[in-house]
């Protein structure tokens, strides 16, 4: 698996607006490295421990995403660096996101997790349940995040129009939100797709794409 060619095959073929997320987790230091030397500075993360080791190990100008589900005690360690948390699926998460970047004097950007998959294991809002977010005076409160888009997980099938559907689904909930005036609400990013459906996600608007086993082949874990 050639890492640098891997990069390179993205970064000609992504459409203007669209950047590549590599997900790095349980990849070893090394791995990271060669993707970093071949010019890839966006890197997403699942567990925030691993998160948190592998800043403190590589260079300071990677860009750091959680992609993966956070529990709301483990927010404090990611808050200080993180460029984007992706898997916001909560109020009470969100809250402690804003509590832990207010004791550093930062403003965290973060995502909407959006439940769009036929599969009950993944996590998200429902499209009703942000819109009583954002109606909730605790949201109306929070002074150091800001929302800047949504993030989705297709379900997980050989279908290609469900996948189709449900990315389909999230842009349209992306163009509402878009429309309405939300304090510290701005849609700019929406990110879909993985490995196995990122270029359903590309052709319906995905701004940013979460790819791993096509940058760093298989895991081995």
């Amino acid at each position: 698996m050639n890492i640098k060619n891997n990069i390179e095959k993205f970064t000609q073929t992504l459409p203007a607006g669209c950047r590549l997320i590599a997900v790095s987790k349980t990849q070893p230091i090394e791995k990271i490295q060669e993707a970093y030397a071949a010019g890839q500075r966006l890197f997403g993360e699942n567990k925030a421990q691993e998160l948190t080791s592998k800043f403190e190990s590589l260079p300071k100008d990677f860009e750091w995403h959680m992609i993966g589900h956070l529990q709301s005690n483990k927010v404090k360690y990611i808050v200080p660096f993180v460029n984007l948390i992706h898997s916001i699926d909560s109020l009470k998460l969100l809250a402690e996101v804003d509590k832990q970047a207010k004791k550093i004097g930062r403003v965290v950007d973060c995502l909407l997790q959006v439940h769009i998959a036929a599969e009950d294991t993944k996590y998200g809002f429902s499209e009703s349940e942000i819109f009583e977010t954002f109606q909730a005076e605790q949201f109306k409160s929070l002074t150091h995040i800001r929302i800047v888009g949504l993030m989705g997980m297709a379900t997980l099938t050989e279908n290609q129009a469900q996948i189709r559907n449900e990315f389909k689904s999230l842009k349209t909930l992306f163009n509402k939100i878009k429309t309405m005036s939300v304090p510290s609400v701005t849609m700019k990013e929406l990110s879909m797709g993985m490995s196995s459906d990122y270029k359903i996600a590309i052709e319906e608007g995905s701004t940013l794409i979460r790819v791993g086993t096509a940058i760093f082949g298989e895991r081995t874990y």
